[in-house]
This record gives C-alpha cells, sequence and structure tokens, in this order.
C-alpha cells in the first residue's frame, strides 16, 4: 500500500525548498517513480501554446508535443478530468509513446483557476492504478497546483 500522505508531505518540503515549476517537478517526478511500483513513465506535460509539452519526467524519452483532445493526456485537458485507463491499447487515440505501457493515470494540474498541465503516470502492468491511486495522486496534484509557482509557463 502506498503512503500517500507522506508522499504529499515530501512533495511539500520539496516545493518549499524552491516552488519554481521545473525545479519542483523535476524533483516531484523523481519521488513519484521511487514512491510507486511498477511504473515505467512519471512526469508532467506542461501547457505551451495551447498543446502539452513534455516537462519534468523519470523514465524513457518521451513524446514532445501531444494536442489536446489526443491520447490520454491531451483528452484529461479536454474533459478537465482525471484519465485512469487500466489497458491503454484500448483507448482510442492512444499515443504509444512507450510500447511497453499498458495502464496509464493522467490528472490535470490547476494552477490560477487553469489547467497548467497533466501528470501522466504509466506502468508495463495491466490495470496498475486503483481508485486509492487516484485518490492520493489526485491530492498531490491539487497540492502542487496550490503551491508550485507557474509563472512564467507560455501557457
Amino acid at each position: 500500500m502506498t503512503d500517500y500522505e507522506l508522499i504529499k508531505a515530501q512533495a511539500e518540503a520539496i516545493i518549499g525548498t524552491e516552488p519554481h515549476y521545473v525545479s519542483a517537478l523535476s524533483n516531484i517526478s523523481a519521488l513519484i517513480y521511487e514512491s510507486l511500483d511498477c511504473l515505467n513513465w512519471a512526469g508532467f506535460y506542461l501547457m505551451d501554446r495551447g498543446c502539452l509539452l513534455v516537462g519534468p519526467f523519470q523514465g524513457k524519452t518521451a513524446c514532445i508535443r501531444i494536442e489536446i483532445g489526443k491520447g490520454v493526456c491531451g483528452t484529461a485537458v479536454k474533459e478537465e478530468k482525471i484519465q485512469r485507463v487500466a489497458d491503454v491499447h484500448a483507448f482510442p487515440g492512444h499515443i504509444a509513446c512507450d510500447s511497453a505501457s499498458n495502464s496509464e493515470i493522467v490528472l490535470p494540474v490547476r494552477s490560477g483557476g487553469r489547467i497548467v498541465g497533466v501528470l501522466d503516470i504509466d506502468s508495463p502492468e495491466l490495470n496498475r492504478f486503483s481508485e486509492e491511486d487516484e485518490k492520493g495522486l489526485a491530492n498531490l496534484v491539487k497540492c502542487i497546483g496550490d503551491k508550485v509557482d507557474f509563472d512564467g509557463l507560455r501557457g
């Protein structure tokens, strides 16, 4: 069982040290990647000129730009809601940045009343992410949106 309260407290300490989005999200990506089992990618895509641009992450190289409404990440932004996908191969329009990924969870990050990006986590296991993971990660993403300094993000 993952201790999401501990992860959130560690993220708050990271943000407290340096709230700039590049520094904070870089270390939070590493924190997530090291804290959750069976992941092959954990990181952020950030809004940039009307689409998602890869941001700080841990894992293999990633897709660079994702259009809103495309793939799991773009769908999360378009629908403004969490996407928890048990089998990405069954998701219409899935973008396979890493063919080893089988399940995914994407959570929109809101700051200042707008979506500034998404937290994207992939796993090689089918059905890796539970309702507990969704709730714990949603609390983490709220903390990120409330406390990270996204000034300077081109949106």
